[in-house]
């Protein structure tokens, strides 16, 4: 048995673990048989149902909703650098069979079994994400692990973010092992990027579009593009090097739009015309002036990131997706997508459907998160991203409502 200290359910509350989840909320623990008074943060707990049956080890977040994340099933095991090493190991070996090149996700928290902890490998240099008391409190043991098990040249923490502030942890950005510079290079869908691992959104790239994009890169030759929220170009480039006509990338941030240019000189990709803009002012003054395109990449960041933002962000992609629809040409398609937890595959088809009254359109293809991402089947959450490819038909193929 395990010699760390128990975190005892109340009756029947152990019935989603048992079922595969590895989360524990506060209002499941039977806090007359926890003393939570005694346990630290971040402190590793042998998880117990009513009856006192072992059901795994886990990181304790005491002073938070979600209290407890299950690392391991095996109350034999030992949290410490051993168990980071296998399952950084077990990571890496899984991406390198699914990729071919050094740049991905490399730890996705639960689908890797290691609930609040994110790692982006670019290349050389390696950035984490960390959600939770107990991962915070393990960094060293992590940064370890890591300096044992995949080869780099620097670690960066990216410690910012909603999560943390629901963990009671500050933000903090630092370099924790051999250096990271202000910039890095990675590569994907057949082009190069510079991206910003300390200023940039996340961990300064989005790994999870992958497949997405290039799936759009077989409908872009000949094509005028319209690239919403194009960030640093991660769509808008392999469109182009696809063979579309034109790309208008539209972003609110002039950061954001710098690096796409330096992105698109670095490329030779001069059909890319970058204009900063508000995505929902911009939509509409392209109505206004008459303006239609061929292909349209609608990828908002997070417009739910609580429940209280739930009837604003709702709204906003319903929107955002009338309008885009509005303004494709005939037979034109539009990659509509969500990365936004509470907006839920359903929520997000039903707000598409209202904007596709009054453009009628189809469903191509659905799209998610790529290889690099895993998913628990039982931990439903860790599947965030939503995606659908739309065709509005050609005149002839459509028919009255």
């Amino acid at each position: 048995m395990s010699s760390y200290p128990p975190l005892r359910l109340r009756r029947h509350e152990d019935r989603r673990l048992r079922a595969g989840h590895v989360w524990i909320y506060s209002n499941e623990v039977d806090t007359a048989q926890t003393p939570f008074a005694q346990l630290e943060p971040g402190s590793v707990v042998q998880v117990e149902d009513s009856q006192g049956h072992a059901l795994g080890l886990a990181h304790l977040s005491p002073h938070s909703l979600l209290c407890a994340r299950l690392l391991t099933r095996d109350v034999r095991e030992a949290i410490d650098i051993g168990f980071y090493r296998g399952r950084l190991a077990a990571a890496l070996r899984l991406r390198e069979r699914l990729l071919d090149s050094p740049y991905y996700r490399l730890v996705h928290g639960e689908g890797d079994g290691l609930p609040g902890l994110i790692i982006d490998r670019h290349g050389d240099f390696l950035v984490l994400q960390i959600g939770s008391q107990g991962m915070e409190r393990d960094l060293s043991q992590i940064v370890a692990a890591l300096q044992a098990e995949i080869p780099q040249q620097g670690i960066l923490l990216k410690a910012t973010g909603v999560a943390r502030k629901m963990e009671g942890l500050p933000e903090r950005v630092e370099v924790l092992a051999g250096e990271v510079p202000a910039t890095i290079e990675i590569e994907e869908n057949g082009c190069r990027f510079t991206i910003d691992p300390y200023a940039g959104q996340k961990t300064g790239w989005f790994y999870d579009h992958r497949a997405n994009r290039r799936l759009l890169q077989r409908f872009a030759a000949g094509r005028r593009v319209l690239d919403l929220f194009s960030y640093s170009g991660a769509f808008a480039l392999p469109l182009a090097k696809a063979g579309a006509s034109e790309v208008l990338a539209i972003d609110a941030s002039a950061s954001a739009l710098a690096l796409l240019q330096r992105n698109v000189a670095a490329n030779s990709l001069g059909q890319i015309r970058a204009q900063q803009g508000d995505a929902l002012e911009s939509l509409r003054l392209l109505r206004d002036q008459g303006e239609s395109f061929d292909l349209i990449v609608l990828d908002p960041p997070a417009l739910i990131k609580s429940r209280k933002d739930m009837k604003e962000g709702v709204q906003a992609y319903r929107r955002l997706n009338d309008l885009a629809l509005r303004l494709l040409r005939p037979g034109g398609l539009l990659f509509t997508a969500s990365c936004s937890f509470h907006m839920s595959r359903e929520m997000l088809l039903r707000e598409i459907g209202h904007a596709a009254v009054r453009s009628p359109s189809v469903i191509l293809a659905e799209g998610g998160q790529d290889l690099d991402h895993p998913v628990p089947p039982a931990v439903p959450e860790s599947r965030y991203l939503k995606g659908f490819l739309l065709q509005r038909p050609d005149p002839q193929t459509e028919t009255d409502a």
